[in-house]
């Protein structure tokens, strides 16, 4: 009897000890499988280096006039950007892009959300977002350099871009990645004197001339 509850527990020891290896053999491969899988993205990202897309600016029309109240602002305006994938062999995924105005580093429009996209090869992708505000709250300094501005018929604004992107090589997709985009825009009365007074209005400011834009990833 004794012997036979010695076979058993050896017998219960041997497939205790077979199945940690069978384990210990399948987490192995999972994970040299990872490891692979992990070294080959790497390898084909450095390899390729997919440069940052280039944005553009082209275009910026109010809708109506941005006007300055105490201390408000209000405004709507359809802007004109294009983005560029200089890459050959690179695709881009842009998973969110939100776009929005700001005056003196203080956003001054609600930020728009464009849809998602993808940008092939070389590609160039055109948006046409409206962004407005009413009565947007601002702080005085910012609605008393606004009128200044009006006053003397130019005002520096900049079109910015927030989002998130991925790279896609054939099937291989990548991680997502920070977008920041910067773009200047001038808009002139082309001369002095314009706009003055407490609530000042920018009915005649016309966009300047397209710009090229700043770009982090």
């Amino acid at each position: 009897m004794s012997k036979d509850k010695d076979k058993e527990k050896h017998h219960h020891h041997r497939h205790e000890h077979h199945l940690r290896r069978c384990c210990g053999c399948l987490a192995t491969c999972l994970l040299t499988l990872i490891l692979v899988v992990a070294a080959t993205a790497l390898i084909v990202y450095l390899a390729l280096r997919p440069s940052k897309p280039s944005f553009y600016l082209q275009d910026l029309q109010l809708r109506r006039p941005i006007t300055v109240g105490d201390p408000s602002l209000s405004a709507s305006a359809q802007v004109t950007l294009a983005s560029r994938n200089p890459n050959s062999r690179v695709g881009v995924f842009y998973k969110r892009l939100d776009v929005f105005v700001t005056y003196r580093d203080e956003p001054v429009t609600a930020p728009v959300s464009l849809p998602p996209q993808y940008q092939g090869h070389r590609d160039v992708t055109v948006w046409s977002p409206v962004l407005s505000a009413d009565r947007a709250p601002v702080a005085g300094y910012v609605a008393d350099a606004m009128r200044q501005d009006v006053g003397a018929g130019f005002v520096s604004l900049q079109v910015k871009v927030d989002g998130r992107i991925k790279w896609k090589v054939g099937s291989w997709v990548s991680g997502s990645y920070h977008l920041f985009v910067s773009c200047p825009a001038v808009l002139s009365a082309g001369f002095p004197g314009f706009g003055a007074g407490n609530n000042a209005t920018l009915s005649a400011l016309k966009f300047a001339q397209p710009t090229g834009c700043s770009v982090e990833v």
